[in-house]
């Protein structure tokens, strides 16, 4: 059997999405819980984002280390036991006696928690050439609403029974969702001979002098999703939680699911791909990116209009994600797993930039430094979408399969 042996049909399509979301989201339950985690630990608060960096740096080496199996092995079984995985690493969470053993937990669910990062390239394998836009786009949907609902969810539930229940119902979800995932995930044969370990790891690197828009499809993800996307999110916390709005966190967390337009709407994007139109919707989101933080910078102080603002942003900055992913893909069939490795690798060093420089732009000038800086760097995406256009055309014109 081979990959064009499976059909992908919706069905699958939802599953792979609904997967990569609980995959995805096991990375961000602990962010609303920080202050309630060290107060039962009793350490001060301040000591909370030593958890969040703990699970970055094991999420970043598991991408690195582990996800360019995904070229070489049973993606199956190599799903099924990265799952695995992480159920016992978020009962080791729940269990936690002390702030060192959580830190440690939460450091090993990073480099396991990948799942959907495997699923993802594995979704533009099995799909047609002509629907895999949009089949990215909803596995890419998912993962987005993950993140939200993660986020959202976790502070709910230990409003009412405390944080290690977070951590527990977690775990019995990733437990029910990877035994589906076994019965209902074809055996799928690897695509290619495994090579030594070092010639792998070598081989993602190598990536950029295979395919000559990769480094112009990085960098449009990087300055939007990496860049502008964290410098908004995070500095609206700053926004909210100050005059005129004093919100607490349960109220910020109802701002941000202004962010679950991003995968209403994601759902649909990828076919933009699909129909031979990715070059100028591209463009048309980077310039929705900069017209939308114009508009944070004049109404800042309109709790309506930053709802909008921040809804539009997540649909703009999820189509240009989608897009570029689905292009990455194109590149390569038997490569995917290593782009999907350089993507994401990139996102997450822009994504950390990003989320520096809001806290550096936020204490140097507030929130208008900050809308100014997101509406420099959109008008630098557009300025590499505009010279970058032929090599995109080359790059739909020619697969390097």
């Amino acid at each position: 059997m081979n990959d064009n042996d499976i059909v992908m049909t919706k069905f699958l399509a939802i599953l792979f999405a609904i997967c990569s979301g609980l995959a995805i989201g096991n990375l961000y339950w602990a962010q609303p819980l920080l202050v309630q985690i060290m107060d039962g630990f009793g350490l001060p608060a301040a000591n909370g984002g030593l958890l969040v960096t703990a699970t970055q740096i094991g999420y970043a080496m598991g991408i690195l280390f582990i996800l360019p199996l995904g070229d070489f092995v049973r993606r199956k079984r190599m799903i099924a036991l990265v799952m695995v995985l992480s159920v016992l690493a978020l009962v080791s969470c729940a269990i936690s006696p002390s702030f060192i053993i959580l830190s440690l937990s939460l450091f090993s669910m990073g480099i396991v928690t990948i799942s959907g990062q495997i699923i993802l390239p594995l979704a533009g394998d099995l799909s047609r050439e002509d629907e895999r836009g949009h089949i990215v786009g909803i596995v890419s949907s998912g993962i987005t609403t993950g993140i939200l609902f993660s986020r959202f969810a976790s502070g709910i539930i230990a409003g009412f029974w405390g944080w290690r229940s977070v951590y527990v119902i977690a775990a019995a979800l990733n437990l029910g969702m990877v035994l589906v995932m076994i019965y209902v995930l074809p055996e799928i044969p690897a695509k290619n001979k495994f090579k030594s370990y070092g010639k792998l790891l070598a081989s993602v690197f190598t990536t950029f002098k295979n395919h000559r828009s990769l480094p112009n499809i990085l960098l449009h993800s990087g300055l939007i999703f990496g860049l502008i996307f964290n410098i908004f999110w995070t500095s609206l916390t700053f926004l909210l939680s100050a005059e005129p709005f004093n919100y607490n966190t349960f109220q910020i967390g109802l701002v941000s699911l202004a962010g679950l337009a991003a995968a209403v709407f994601g759902v649909g994007i990828g076919k933009l791909q699909d129909k031979g139109l990715s070059i100028p919707a591209l463009g048309a989101f980077i310039v929705v990116c900069l017209v939308s933080m114009v508009c944070g910078f004049a109404f800042s102080d309109s709790i309506v209009a930053i709802v909008i603002v921040a809804a539009v942003l997540s649909v703009a900055v999820q189509g240009v994600s989608v897009l570029t992913q689905t292009r990455l893909f194109n590149l390569s069939q038997g490569e995917r797993s290593r782009l999907n490795t350089v993507f994401v690798v990139n996102n997450f060093i822009f994504g950390a930039i990003g989320s520096a420089l809001a806290s550096l732009l936020w204490s140097l000038g507030g929130w208008s430094y900050v809308m100014m800086a997101a509406s420099a760097v959109s008008v630098a995406a557009l300025i590499v979408w505009l010279f970058s256009r032929s090599k995109f055309k080359y790059a739909d014109e020619s697969l390097d399969n």
